[in-house]
């Protein structure tokens, strides 16, 4: 594989991921085209073709933003390829370069990996990233939240439901603006400006909302007496799983974030039977939200490094 020919994402590039991502749908929230474009200036995400899959790789990752597992600020940062044989590709990525790293590498990818003779041989080492790692829900228990242990979540949505004179909208036409407007308004109330991982993210969801058409991501937002007060942004995964990328609110509308989340699913879960909603990153206020919800089973992945 020539690394130099690789090129940067572009819009345009969407109906070539989307040939593979149909053929091969991903179960990992990172592996939709939709995904890798809004967050590729923070990877400066390259792609090429390559032994009938599509691998996405940065060079500078390293440098720039992220932590080298094995401590090489110089590797490569490798996503799982996409294609009929990932576990494969990963092994010939490693015969041909010797500096690199495959994140995000799934359970069922890894599974495959270690029955490969190969993988011994070339003494490859395995990280869990539990900090990645997806968290899956049924979305029936997402919208109906049956039982005691949903008892706290019945609480606040219903709370909201009672307190606000609201609606909710799926977000097309002039309410692309205005989800545009209530991000930049979340971002100077959370006051992001100041936190560098924040500002990043406000960047890739500015270009999530300036390609929503484009991009065919699903939307809804929550207008409480003509004002926008929460969002969220999703798409199907695969067959099977709605990932959920962004969702935001304002903090003092009581039970907003389970207002959006409650009826973004009801609105777009209908003929799907579950939701993926990303990872925690290893904060642990985020942490504990995620497991709130109460997931039916996380999606683990892994980093290869020699």
């Amino acid at each position: 594989m020539e690394i130099s020919s690789g090129k940067p994402l572009e819009i345009s590039d969407k109906p070539i991921f989307d040939k593979y991502l149909n053929k091969f749908p991903p179960n990992i929230s990172e592996l939709t085209f939709s995904n890798l474009f809004i967050w590729k200036n923070y990877y400066d995400f390259l792609f090429l073709e390559w032994e009938n899959h599509i691998i996405i790789y940065a060079i500078k990752f390293f440098k720039n933003w992220g932590k080298s597992i094995a401590g090489n600020n110089d590797s490569i940062f490798f996503l799982p390829a996409i294609g009929p044989t990932p576990e494969k590709i990963i092994l010939k990525l490693f015969e041909e370069f010797e500096n690199i790293e495959i994140h995000r590498v799934p359970e069922m990818v890894m599974k495959k990996l270690y029955t490969e003779k190969d993988f011994e041989i070339l003494n490859l080492q395995v990280y869990e990233d539990r900090n990645n790692w997806d968290y899956v829900y049924e979305i029936k228990n997402m919208v109906d939240l049956p039982g005691n242990k949903y008892r706290q979540k019945r609480r606040w949505l219903n709370k909201f439901l009672e307190l606000y004179n609201y609606d909710f909208h799926v977000i097309s036409g002039d309410l692309i603006k205005k989800t545009l407007e209530l991000q930049l308004e979340w971002c100077d109330v959370t006051e992001c400006q100041g936190n560098e991982d924040l500002m990043e993210e406000q960047k890739a969801i500015e270009t999530a909302i300036e390609h929503y058409n484009e991009l065919g991501i699903s939307g809804g937002i929550i207008i409480v007496d003509g004002k926008c007060i929460a969002y969220a942004l999703g798409e199907r995964l695969n067959k099977e799983t709605l990932v959920i990328h962004i969702e935001k609110a304002h903090i003092e509308y009581e039970g907003a974030y389970q207002a959006i989340n409650n009826l973004f699913l009801k609105e777009f879960g209908t003929d799907i039977k579950y939701v993926n909603r990303e990872q925690d990153i290893g904060i642990p206020g985020l942490r504990k939200a995620k497991e709130a919800y109460k997931p039916i089973h996380m999606v683990k992945k892994s980093v290869i490094f020699r």
